[in-house]
Protein backbone atom coordinates (compact mmCIF):
# COMPACT_ATOMS: atom_id res chain seq x y z
CA UNK A 1 0.00 0.00 0.00
CA UNK A 2 1.47 3.43 -0.66
CA UNK A 3 2.54 5.31 2.21
CA UNK A 4 4.14 8.96 3.00
CA UNK A 5 7.66 9.00 3.06
CA UNK A 6 9.47 11.56 5.34
CA UNK A 7 11.21 14.65 3.88
CA UNK A 8 13.46 14.10 1.76
CA UNK A 9 17.72 15.46 2.67
CA UNK A 10 19.38 17.40 -0.10
CA UNK A 11 19.06 20.89 -2.20
CA UNK A 12 16.86 21.47 -5.40
CA UNK A 13 18.41 19.98 -8.56
CA UNK A 14 18.53 21.05 -12.10
CA UNK A 15 16.53 18.59 -13.94
CA UNK A 16 16.35 17.69 -17.67
CA UNK A 17 13.02 16.47 -17.89
CA UNK A 18 12.43 14.16 -21.48
CA UNK A 19 9.06 12.76 -22.85
CA UNK A 20 8.10 11.58 -26.14
CA UNK A 21 4.94 12.18 -25.33
CA UNK A 22 3.74 15.74 -26.06
CA UNK A 23 2.58 18.30 -23.35
CA UNK A 24 -0.26 19.34 -25.43
CA UNK A 25 -1.47 16.01 -25.71
CA UNK A 26 -3.92 14.95 -22.59
CA UNK A 27 -2.09 12.65 -21.41
CA UNK A 28 1.22 15.26 -21.01
CA UNK A 29 -1.85 18.07 -19.76
CA UNK A 30 -2.69 15.88 -16.81
CA UNK A 31 0.36 13.47 -15.84
CA UNK A 32 3.39 15.56 -16.75
CA UNK A 33 2.48 19.26 -16.44
CA UNK A 34 1.21 19.37 -13.37
CA UNK A 35 4.02 17.20 -11.13
CA UNK A 36 6.54 19.68 -13.42
CA UNK A 37 4.92 22.50 -12.13
CA UNK A 38 4.76 21.35 -8.62
CA UNK A 39 7.90 20.16 -8.29
CA UNK A 40 8.98 23.44 -9.70
CA UNK A 41 7.69 25.50 -6.82
CA UNK A 42 9.61 23.39 -4.60
CA UNK A 43 12.85 25.00 -6.49
CA UNK A 44 13.71 22.74 -8.86
CA UNK A 45 15.48 24.24 -11.83
CA UNK A 46 13.68 22.13 -14.67
CA UNK A 47 14.36 22.28 -18.64
CA UNK A 48 11.66 20.08 -20.32
CA UNK A 49 11.67 18.51 -23.92
CA UNK A 50 8.89 16.81 -25.44
CA UNK A 51 7.45 16.11 -28.67
CA UNK A 52 4.48 18.17 -30.05
CA UNK A 53 1.84 16.53 -32.33
CA UNK A 54 1.45 18.71 -35.57
CA UNK A 55 -2.39 18.79 -35.15
CA UNK A 56 -2.11 20.30 -32.04
CA UNK A 57 -3.38 24.17 -32.65
CA UNK A 58 -1.96 27.28 -31.44
CA UNK A 59 -3.84 28.18 -28.84
CA UNK A 60 -3.13 24.47 -27.36
CA UNK A 61 0.49 25.22 -27.63
CA UNK A 62 0.29 28.71 -25.96
CA UNK A 63 -1.65 27.34 -22.85
CA UNK A 64 1.42 24.83 -22.35
CA UNK A 65 3.72 27.63 -23.06
CA UNK A 66 1.75 29.72 -20.57
CA UNK A 67 1.96 26.78 -17.77
CA UNK A 68 5.93 26.24 -18.48
CA UNK A 69 6.90 30.25 -18.38
CA UNK A 70 4.40 31.08 -15.00
CA UNK A 71 6.02 27.75 -13.21
CA UNK A 72 9.89 29.14 -14.43
CA UNK A 73 10.16 25.83 -16.64
CA UNK A 74 12.27 26.04 -19.48
CA UNK A 75 10.24 24.07 -22.61
CA UNK A 76 11.75 22.87 -25.41
CA UNK A 77 8.96 21.48 -27.94
CA UNK A 78 10.21 19.11 -31.05
CA UNK A 79 8.18 17.77 -33.70
CA UNK A 80 6.95 14.34 -33.58
CA UNK A 81 7.12 12.21 -36.43
CA UNK A 82 4.68 9.45 -36.78
CA UNK A 83 5.84 8.22 -40.22
CA UNK A 84 7.28 5.70 -41.44
CA UNK A 85 7.28 3.79 -38.68
CA UNK A 86 10.23 2.70 -36.57
CA UNK A 87 12.34 4.95 -38.18
CA UNK A 88 10.40 8.06 -37.43
CA UNK A 89 11.23 7.22 -33.66
CA UNK A 90 14.90 6.48 -34.17
CA UNK A 91 14.84 10.06 -35.67
CA UNK A 92 13.20 12.30 -33.34
CA UNK A 93 15.57 10.26 -30.43
CA UNK A 94 18.35 11.39 -32.67
CA UNK A 95 17.16 15.14 -32.62
CA UNK A 96 16.07 14.54 -28.73
CA UNK A 97 19.75 13.16 -27.99
CA UNK A 98 20.90 16.59 -29.72
CA UNK A 99 18.93 18.11 -28.05
CA UNK A 100 19.45 17.29 -24.39
CA UNK A 101 23.22 16.88 -24.87
CA UNK A 102 23.45 20.64 -25.68
CA UNK A 103 21.62 22.10 -23.50
CA UNK A 104 23.55 19.73 -20.64
CA UNK A 105 26.73 21.58 -22.21
CA UNK A 106 24.66 24.76 -21.61
CA UNK A 107 22.89 23.68 -17.70
CA UNK A 108 25.29 21.14 -16.28
CA UNK A 109 22.22 19.37 -14.92
CA UNK A 110 22.07 17.31 -12.46
CA UNK A 111 20.03 14.74 -13.21
CA UNK A 112 17.65 13.46 -16.21
CA UNK A 113 14.20 12.27 -15.66
CA UNK A 114 13.50 9.72 -18.28
CA UNK A 115 9.99 9.68 -19.13
CA UNK A 116 9.75 5.84 -20.56
CA UNK A 117 11.50 4.29 -23.04
CA UNK A 118 12.72 5.97 -25.66
CA UNK A 119 13.86 9.13 -23.40
CA UNK A 120 15.51 6.18 -20.98
CA UNK A 121 17.72 5.54 -24.62
CA UNK A 122 19.00 8.84 -24.57
CA UNK A 123 18.83 9.29 -21.08
CA UNK A 124 21.37 5.90 -20.51
CA UNK A 125 23.57 7.35 -23.43
CA UNK A 126 24.16 10.73 -21.28
CA UNK A 127 24.87 8.30 -18.26
CA UNK A 128 27.82 6.93 -19.93
CA UNK A 129 29.47 9.55 -21.47
CA UNK A 130 28.45 12.83 -19.37
CA UNK A 131 28.11 10.76 -16.20
CA UNK A 132 24.60 12.57 -15.64
CA UNK A 133 22.43 9.83 -13.50
CA UNK A 134 19.29 9.17 -14.75
CA UNK A 135 15.92 8.61 -12.99
CA UNK A 136 14.10 5.83 -15.44
CA UNK A 137 10.20 6.92 -15.10
CA UNK A 138 9.22 3.41 -16.77
CA UNK A 139 5.25 4.16 -16.88
CA UNK A 140 4.91 0.48 -17.86
CA UNK A 141 6.23 -2.66 -19.65
CA UNK A 142 6.48 -0.38 -22.73
CA UNK A 143 7.61 -3.12 -25.30
CA UNK A 144 5.26 -5.57 -24.23
CA UNK A 145 2.41 -3.25 -24.54
CA UNK A 146 3.32 -2.60 -27.98
CA UNK A 147 2.83 -6.50 -28.66
CA UNK A 148 -0.39 -6.70 -26.30
CA UNK A 149 -1.92 -3.63 -28.24
CA UNK A 150 -1.77 -5.05 -31.61
CA UNK A 151 0.95 -2.02 -32.24
CA UNK A 152 4.11 -4.51 -33.10
CA UNK A 153 3.26 -7.54 -34.97
CA UNK A 154 6.19 -10.77 -33.83
CA UNK A 155 4.90 -12.17 -36.92
CA UNK A 156 6.89 -9.42 -39.07
CA UNK A 157 10.65 -9.56 -38.60
CA UNK A 158 11.02 -5.75 -37.87
CA UNK A 159 9.09 -5.50 -35.55
CA UNK A 160 10.31 -8.76 -33.33
CA UNK A 161 13.87 -7.26 -33.86
CA UNK A 162 12.78 -3.65 -32.73
CA UNK A 163 10.76 -5.60 -29.38
CA UNK A 164 14.16 -7.79 -28.71
CA UNK A 165 15.93 -4.64 -29.36
CA UNK A 166 14.44 -3.01 -26.49
CA UNK A 167 13.49 -6.12 -23.92
CA UNK A 168 17.13 -5.67 -24.27
CA UNK A 169 17.73 -2.21 -23.44
CA UNK A 170 14.97 -2.57 -20.85
CA UNK A 171 17.52 -4.82 -19.16
CA UNK A 172 20.02 -2.13 -19.18
CA UNK A 173 17.56 0.96 -17.96
CA UNK A 174 16.80 -1.12 -14.93
CA UNK A 175 20.51 -2.02 -14.21
CA UNK A 176 22.16 1.44 -14.88
CA UNK A 177 19.59 4.14 -13.72
CA UNK A 178 20.01 5.95 -10.65
CA UNK A 179 16.65 5.53 -9.61
CA UNK A 180 13.67 3.55 -10.96
CA UNK A 181 9.74 4.66 -10.61
CA UNK A 182 6.85 1.99 -11.58
CA UNK A 183 3.22 3.40 -11.51
CA UNK A 184 2.22 0.00 -9.90
CA UNK A 185 2.80 -2.01 -6.41
CA UNK A 186 2.68 -4.77 -8.72
CA UNK A 187 5.09 -3.68 -11.44
CA UNK A 188 7.54 -3.03 -8.71
CA UNK A 189 7.29 -6.82 -7.34
CA UNK A 190 7.83 -7.87 -10.99
CA UNK A 191 11.15 -6.15 -10.93
CA UNK A 192 12.58 -7.30 -8.01
CA UNK A 193 11.76 -10.28 -8.70
CA UNK A 194 13.58 -10.50 -11.23
CA UNK A 195 16.73 -9.71 -9.25
CA UNK A 196 19.16 -12.02 -8.38
CA UNK A 197 19.46 -10.42 -5.51
CA UNK A 198 16.64 -8.43 -4.45
CA UNK A 199 18.58 -5.82 -2.69
CA UNK A 200 20.58 -5.09 -5.69
CA UNK A 201 20.01 -2.62 -8.49
CA UNK A 202 18.52 0.78 -8.35
CA UNK A 203 15.93 2.25 -5.56
CA UNK A 204 11.94 1.53 -7.36
CA UNK A 205 9.60 3.96 -6.34
CA UNK A 206 5.75 3.64 -6.68
CA UNK A 207 4.53 6.76 -7.64
CA UNK A 208 0.74 5.93 -9.39
CA UNK A 209 -0.92 8.30 -11.75
CA UNK A 210 -2.14 10.75 -9.75
CA UNK A 211 -5.29 13.28 -9.82
CA UNK A 212 -5.59 16.95 -8.65
CA UNK A 213 -8.12 16.81 -6.55
CA UNK A 214 -8.97 20.55 -6.84
CA UNK A 215 -9.92 19.69 -10.20
CA UNK A 216 -11.50 16.34 -10.19
CA UNK A 217 -13.62 17.00 -6.52
CA UNK A 218 -17.00 15.56 -5.20
CA UNK A 219 -20.08 16.12 -7.66
CA UNK A 220 -22.58 17.98 -6.41
CA UNK A 221 -26.32 17.83 -7.10
CA UNK A 222 -26.14 21.21 -9.07
CA UNK A 223 -23.26 20.03 -11.03
CA UNK A 224 -25.19 17.25 -12.32
CA UNK A 225 -27.95 18.89 -12.89
CA UNK A 226 -25.98 21.69 -14.83
CA UNK A 227 -24.20 18.84 -16.67
CA UNK A 228 -26.98 16.57 -17.79
CA UNK A 229 -29.15 20.09 -19.09
CA UNK A 230 -26.10 20.54 -20.95
CA UNK A 231 -26.22 17.34 -23.01
CA UNK A 232 -29.78 17.12 -22.72
CA UNK A 233 -29.74 14.05 -21.11
CA UNK A 234 -33.14 13.29 -18.90
CA UNK A 235 -32.63 13.63 -15.03
CA UNK A 236 -34.24 9.64 -14.68
CA UNK A 237 -31.71 8.85 -17.23
CA UNK A 238 -29.15 5.94 -15.96
CA UNK A 239 -25.86 7.03 -17.25
CA UNK A 240 -22.31 5.10 -17.53
CA UNK A 241 -19.44 7.50 -18.40
CA UNK A 242 -15.95 6.49 -20.51
CA UNK A 243 -13.16 9.14 -20.35
CA UNK A 244 -10.12 8.60 -22.45
CA UNK A 245 -9.02 7.37 -25.62
CA UNK A 246 -10.66 4.28 -27.18
CA UNK A 247 -8.69 0.99 -28.71
CA UNK A 248 -6.01 -0.73 -27.85
CA UNK A 249 -5.92 -2.05 -24.71
CA UNK A 250 -8.98 -0.91 -23.90
CA UNK A 251 -12.03 -3.09 -24.58
CA UNK A 252 -14.30 -1.02 -26.30
CA UNK A 253 -16.47 -3.98 -27.51
CA UNK A 254 -17.02 -5.79 -24.34
CA UNK A 255 -17.57 -2.18 -22.74
CA UNK A 256 -20.45 -1.96 -25.50
CA UNK A 257 -22.01 -4.97 -24.74
CA UNK A 258 -21.95 -4.05 -20.84
CA UNK A 259 -23.96 -1.06 -21.91
CA UNK A 260 -26.35 -3.70 -23.63
CA UNK A 261 -27.11 -5.29 -21.10
CA UNK A 262 -27.49 -2.26 -18.44
CA UNK A 263 -30.31 -1.33 -21.56
CA UNK A 264 -32.26 -4.49 -20.68
CA UNK A 265 -33.08 -3.24 -17.17
CA UNK A 266 -32.73 1.09 -18.35
CA UNK A 267 -33.97 1.36 -21.32
CA UNK A 268 -33.47 5.35 -21.14
CA UNK A 269 -30.03 4.88 -20.11
CA UNK A 270 -27.13 6.57 -21.97
CA UNK A 271 -23.07 6.18 -22.22
CA UNK A 272 -21.35 9.36 -22.38
CA UNK A 273 -18.01 8.75 -23.65
CA UNK A 274 -15.39 11.60 -23.29
CA UNK A 275 -12.91 11.15 -25.28
CA UNK A 276 -10.99 12.84 -28.72
CA UNK A 277 -11.83 9.76 -30.57
CA UNK A 278 -14.11 10.27 -33.95
CA UNK A 279 -17.81 10.33 -32.74
CA UNK A 280 -18.95 7.86 -35.63
CA UNK A 281 -15.90 5.61 -34.97
CA UNK A 282 -17.37 5.13 -31.38
CA UNK A 283 -20.99 5.30 -32.67
CA UNK A 284 -20.34 2.45 -35.19
CA UNK A 285 -18.59 0.11 -32.71
CA UNK A 286 -22.07 0.72 -30.58
CA UNK A 287 -23.92 -0.01 -33.75
CA UNK A 288 -21.92 -3.29 -34.05
CA UNK A 289 -22.51 -4.57 -30.71
CA UNK A 290 -26.31 -4.04 -30.79
CA UNK A 291 -26.40 -0.64 -28.61
CA UNK A 292 -28.53 2.31 -30.42
CA UNK A 293 -26.53 4.84 -31.44
CA UNK A 294 -28.09 7.53 -30.08
CA UNK A 295 -28.10 5.92 -27.07
CA UNK A 296 -24.44 7.30 -26.71
CA UNK A 297 -22.88 10.82 -26.02
CA UNK A 298 -19.48 11.39 -27.47
CA UNK A 299 -17.79 15.01 -26.29
CA UNK A 300 -14.18 15.76 -26.69
CA UNK A 301 -12.96 18.16 -23.65
CA UNK A 302 -10.41 20.01 -22.76
CA UNK A 303 -8.82 19.26 -19.23
CA UNK A 304 -11.39 21.79 -17.67
CA UNK A 305 -13.92 20.50 -19.01
CA UNK A 306 -13.86 17.17 -18.46
CA UNK A 307 -15.55 16.97 -14.70
CA UNK A 308 -17.76 19.22 -15.61
CA UNK A 309 -18.94 16.58 -18.28
CA UNK A 310 -18.67 13.70 -15.73
CA UNK A 311 -20.56 15.10 -13.29
CA UNK A 312 -23.71 14.25 -15.57
CA UNK A 313 -22.77 10.29 -15.02
CA UNK A 314 -23.63 7.46 -12.10
CA UNK A 315 -20.80 5.37 -13.00
CA UNK A 316 -17.61 4.92 -14.66
CA UNK A 317 -16.89 2.44 -16.71
CA UNK A 318 -13.62 0.67 -18.32
CA UNK A 319 -12.70 -2.72 -19.17
CA UNK A 320 -8.44 -3.07 -20.10
CA UNK A 321 -7.35 -6.21 -21.19
CA UNK A 322 -5.70 -8.41 -18.33
CA UNK A 323 -2.45 -8.92 -20.30
CA UNK A 324 1.19 -9.51 -18.73
CA UNK A 325 2.03 -5.43 -19.75
CA UNK A 326 -0.74 -3.92 -18.11
CA UNK A 327 0.32 -5.70 -14.72
CA UNK A 328 2.78 -2.39 -14.45
CA UNK A 329 -0.24 -0.14 -15.73
CA UNK A 330 -1.86 2.48 -13.29
CA UNK A 331 -5.39 3.96 -15.36
CA UNK A 332 -5.40 8.12 -15.34
CA UNK A 333 -9.28 7.87 -15.14
CA UNK A 334 -9.41 5.54 -11.77
CA UNK A 335 -8.33 8.23 -9.68
CA UNK A 336 -10.04 11.11 -11.95
CA UNK A 337 -13.63 8.78 -11.42
CA UNK A 338 -12.95 8.39 -7.66
CA UNK A 339 -12.06 11.90 -6.78
CA UNK A 340 -15.58 12.67 -8.62
CA UNK A 341 -16.81 10.21 -6.05
CA UNK A 342 -18.62 8.28 -9.19
CA UNK A 343 -18.70 4.32 -8.34
CA UNK A 344 -16.52 2.54 -10.58
CA UNK A 345 -16.76 -1.07 -12.84
CA UNK A 346 -13.94 -2.21 -14.51
CA UNK A 347 -12.11 -5.97 -14.62
CA UNK A 348 -10.01 -7.43 -12.57
CA UNK A 349 -6.04 -8.16 -13.10
CA UNK A 350 -4.79 -5.16 -14.39
CA UNK A 351 -2.01 -3.21 -11.94
CA UNK A 352 -2.95 -2.50 -8.31
CA UNK A 353 -6.87 -2.11 -10.20
CA UNK A 354 -8.05 -5.20 -7.74
CA UNK A 355 -6.50 -3.82 -4.55
CA UNK A 356 -7.50 -0.05 -4.79
CA UNK A 357 -10.98 -1.19 -5.64
CA UNK A 358 -10.43 -3.56 -2.32
CA UNK A 359 -9.74 -0.68 -0.31
CA UNK A 360 -12.06 1.75 -1.73
CA UNK A 361 -15.18 -0.04 -1.95
CA UNK A 362 -16.12 2.36 -4.44
CA UNK A 363 -17.79 0.01 -7.20
CA UNK A 364 -17.26 -3.50 -8.37
CA UNK A 365 -14.86 -5.86 -10.68
CA UNK A 366 -15.94 -7.68 -13.12
CA UNK A 367 -14.48 -11.56 -13.25
CA UNK A 368 -15.57 -12.33 -16.66
CA UNK A 369 -16.41 -10.89 -20.25
CA UNK A 370 -20.15 -12.39 -20.45
CA UNK A 371 -23.49 -11.42 -19.72
CA UNK A 372 -24.02 -12.72 -17.17
CA UNK A 373 -21.18 -11.37 -15.26
CA UNK A 374 -22.54 -7.86 -16.55
CA UNK A 375 -25.50 -8.53 -14.82
CA UNK A 376 -24.30 -9.82 -11.71
CA UNK A 377 -21.88 -6.69 -11.70
CA UNK A 378 -24.82 -4.33 -12.20
CA UNK A 379 -27.24 -5.78 -9.59
CA UNK A 380 -24.01 -5.91 -7.32
CA UNK A 381 -23.55 -2.21 -7.75
CA UNK A 382 -27.36 -1.10 -7.03
CA UNK A 383 -27.06 -2.99 -3.91
CA UNK A 384 -23.27 -1.59 -2.71
CA UNK A 385 -23.83 0.97 0.10
CA UNK A 386 -20.67 3.08 -0.13
CA UNK A 387 -18.84 4.27 2.68
CA UNK A 388 -17.43 7.79 1.63
CA UNK A 389 -15.09 8.38 4.27
CA UNK A 390 -13.27 5.17 3.58
CA UNK A 391 -13.62 6.22 -0.41
CA UNK A 392 -12.01 9.33 0.41
CA UNK A 393 -9.12 8.21 2.77
CA UNK A 394 -8.02 4.90 0.24
CA UNK A 395 -8.72 7.13 -3.11
CA UNK A 396 -5.86 10.30 -0.81
CA UNK A 397 -3.77 7.16 0.03
CA UNK A 398 -3.64 6.20 -3.65
CA UNK A 399 -3.73 9.29 -6.07
CA UNK A 400 -2.94 12.29 -4.25
CA UNK A 401 -1.24 14.33 -6.14
CA UNK A 402 0.91 16.46 -3.73
CA UNK A 403 1.75 12.48 -2.50
CA UNK A 404 3.32 11.99 -5.89
CA UNK A 405 4.87 15.62 -5.54
CA UNK A 406 6.72 14.53 -2.20
CA UNK A 407 7.90 11.35 -3.92
CA UNK A 408 9.23 13.23 -6.92
CA UNK A 409 10.70 15.64 -4.43
CA UNK A 410 12.29 13.21 -2.50
CA UNK A 411 14.10 11.29 -5.24
CA UNK A 412 15.23 14.64 -6.83
CA UNK A 413 16.54 15.39 -3.52
CA UNK A 414 18.91 12.75 -4.04
CA UNK A 415 21.17 14.01 -6.64
CA UNK A 416 21.09 17.49 -4.61
CA UNK A 417 24.11 17.19 -2.88
CA UNK A 418 27.51 19.33 -3.50
CA UNK A 419 27.81 22.08 -5.76
CA UNK A 420 25.59 22.42 -8.94
CA UNK A 421 27.57 20.73 -11.98
CA UNK A 422 30.45 19.85 -9.93
CA UNK A 423 30.63 15.88 -11.02
CA UNK A 424 29.69 16.53 -14.54
CA UNK A 425 32.23 14.80 -17.58
CA UNK A 426 32.32 16.18 -21.35
CA UNK A 427 33.93 14.84 -24.12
Amino acid sequence: MPHKQSQAAGEPVRVLYMSYDGMSDPLGGSQVLPYLVGLAGRGHEIDLISFEKPERSKDQLASVEKQCAEAGIRWHPLRYHKRPPVLSAVYDVFRMRQLAERLHRERHFDVAHCRSYLSALVGLRMKRRFGLPFIFDMRGFWADERVDGRIWNLANPLFRRVYRYFKRREAEFLADADSVVSLTERGRDILIDRRADAKAGPPITVIPCCTDFTIFSPVRPADRTAARKALEIPDQARVATYLGSFGTWYLVEEMMDFFRVQLEHDPDARFLVVSREPAEQIKACAEGRGVPSEKVIVRPASRAEVPRLLAAADYGLFFIKPVFSKAASSPTKMGEFLGLELPIVTNAGVGDVDRIMKETGAGVLVTSFTDDAYRSALDELEKLHFDLKRWRSATRRWFDLDLGLQRYDEIYRRFGHGPVGSNKRFR
